[in-house]
């Protein structure tokens, strides 16, 4: 199995650093970080676009000044070159604005998804409702009241990228499974301890896996 690399789901931590880099580092870079190509692309080329405008203006500026000094250079209106860099940097702070903001509705959303979803309790299951779930669910391996699936990625940091996604949707529905790491495969095991077998959270969780597992 590969991971995508254009996932199209993010989660509150991913949101949170993409707005912060937007806002207070370069506007832009979040966006890319978080996988917006076509929108990080832009507002970074005018960011930059910006930043070269205002340092031109600037070394004009500089140069007249140090220039009347000497008496041998003639002033000329160079605050245009600013105003048009200032501009450029106010709108891509503005449109990366628009995208941290969309991405931390969307985080939410999807942060909601996952407590719903878990919103059943830790009731345990019936043999037939397990056979049930597990029908839906063909990769995933039943042995006794404990479910695994061994994922497989392209290497090792795409899958600790997988871990730390599973990480934090089990942190938001606090139910965490067992996780053992072998270089690019990641084996998860669940069980529901303090109902003594398995139950709908843990169903839940093996479908959220899946689909984060497909990107």
């Amino acid at each position: 199995m590969k991971s995508s690399s254009a996932a199209k789901k993010i989660n509150r931590t991913q949101a949170r650093n993409a707005a912060w880099l937007n806002q207070l580092a370069t506007p832009g870079l979040g966006s890319l970080l978080a996988r917006r190509w076509l929108a990080g692309s832009g507002q970074l080329l005018l960011s930059l676009s910006g930043f070269v405008l205002v340092t031109v203006w600037f070394y004009r500026l500089m140069l007249q000044f140090y220039g009347q000094m000497s008496g041998d250079v003639v002033v000329q209106p160079v605050g245009g070159i600013g105003l048009l860099g200032a501009g450029l940097f106010a709108l891509a702070w503005g449109w990366s604005l628009a995208t941290s903001l969309s991405l931390l509705r969307e985080a939410s959303k999807v942060s909601l998804a996952a407590r719903e979803s878990f919103a059943g309790g830790p009731f345990k299951l019936d043999e037939a409702k397990i056979l049930l779930a597990l029908a839906a669910l063909p990769e995933w391996q039943r042995s006794g009241q404990t479910i695994a699936r061994t994922f497989q990625f392209e290497n090792f940091p795409a899958a600790m990228t997988f871990v730390n996604r599973v990480a934090d949707l089990a942190e938001q529905a606090q139910h965490h499974p067992d996780i053992d790491i072998r270089w690019n495969k990641v084996t998860l095991a669940l069980t529901t301890h303090d109902a003594g077998g398995l139950t709908e959270k843990d169903f839940a969780l093996a479908r959220q896996c899946d689909g984060m597992a497909k990107g």
